[in-house]
């Protein structure tokens, strides 16, 4: 698709399952591989990245990540972007929604933060440097990073509040495309899952 010499194209994928990721479970900075399933995933993915020609490939330190880009066939040209890795859950890492509400009811992510983890602010200042390192590119980027970071990324590309991301769900193995239209910022392309070599 992009190419040297045009504008600037960010395709962020989110890793492909993990145990955690099937359980609903907040998975931050646990080191977790992918399931099978999710490395089946990841494989089926290189044809639909094989789209681009990536001016940069950059990616989470986490092993999901990692793991995620090697399978794409993009490991070689990675380079790792720690402001890439999860959001920081702190007290509430490896917890489900439903298990944080039955201590706290009222709590949400994109409000509250977690104690001892980020808030959403502190993300969105990840997100903007990841940005901000990114944005003289000129062709397509990859970030394999992991699904709260990336949907602060696609708000932030699109100016808006780091919570703004709560209102963009993204499914594990999922690719997206921020770009541009004339000199507007637009997702371009968001949460695309499709699996065209995996049995479901």
């Amino acid at each position: 698709m992009s190419g040297a010499g045009t504008p600037l194209e960010l395709v962020p994928v989110r890793h492909a399952e993990t145990e955690w990721s099937l359980s609903g479970r907040h998975t931050g900075l646990t080191d977790i591989p992918l399931t099978d399933a999710g490395r089946a995933t990841a494989r089926a993915l290189a044809g639909r990245l094989s789209e681009w020609r990536f001016e940069r490939v950059l990616v989470s330190p986490l092993r999901r990540a990692r793991e995620t880009c090697e399978l794409c066939g993009l490991g070689d040209r990675a380079e790792v972007c720690e402001e890439l890795h999860e959001w920081d859950y702190g007290e509430y890492e490896g917890l489900t929604t439903a298990e944080i509400h039955a201590r706290r009811p009222d709590w949400n992510l994109w409000r509250d933060g977690c104690p001892g983890g980020e808030s959403a602010g502190q993300v969105g200042a990840r997100a903007d440097r990841v940005l901000a390192a990114v944005r003289d590119v000129q062709g397509a980027v990859a970030a394999f990073s992991h699904g709260h970071m990336l949907r602060v990324l696609g708000a932030r590309w699109i100016e808006l509040a780091p919570a703004g991301g709560a209102r963009l769900g993204l499914s594990a193995g999922a690719l997206s495309v921020l770009g541009y239209e004339r000199d507007t910022r637009i997702l371009a392309l968001w949460n695309d899952a499709r699996r065209p070599h995996v049995l479901e």
